[in-house]
């Protein structure tokens, strides 16, 4: 298997929506639902929107059905994309820097396999937490609200 060439990267065949946007934008009492829904309906009318196996299976974790799930994935017309084999290489380099500087075991695998995936794939990342992927994936072009 290939390792991934970040050189042609620059975010532009469309955006990974990452777990927290999705939860952001199902519960509108999160103080980031406004900002979430605005950024979702800007980003998708530019490019197509993305969520991979390891998202999805995240927002099927506190219990919405799958149905509903997906409906508002539809909204949005979300593409529903396969993890690429060659972000395994990458996400496991980003995992071992992690560790070395201290990370926790705890910090969990999938995190790192979304940065990945966004890098191979070309496409930018929609979050609100913004650090990891910036601080282990820095060419990544992440999308973020202010602080």
């Amino acid at each position: 298997m290939a390792i991934a060439s970040l050189a042609g990267y620059d975010g532009t065949a469309g955006t990974l929506v990452d777990t927290n946007i999705w939860i952001d934008c199902m519960d509108p009492g999160s103080r980031w639902h406004d900002w979430a829904v605005e950024q979702l309906q800007l980003l998708s009318e530019r490019s197509p929107l993305h969520v991979n196996l390891v998202i999805y299976t995240e927002l099927l974790v506190p219990g919405p059905d799958i149905a509903a799930l997906d409906g508002l994935l539809d909204v949005y017309e979300t593409l529903r994309t396969p993890l690429p084999w060659t972000c395994a290489s990458l996400t496991a380099a980003a995992f071992a820097l992690y560790r070395k500087y201290g990370g926790s075991k705890a910090k969990p695998l999938p995190d790192f396999y979304i940065g990945a995936h966004a890098a191979v794939a070309n496409l930018r990342v929609l979050t609100r937490d913004p650090a990891p992927y910036r601080t282990y994936f820095p060419k990544l072009v992440v999308v973020a609200p202010v602080s």
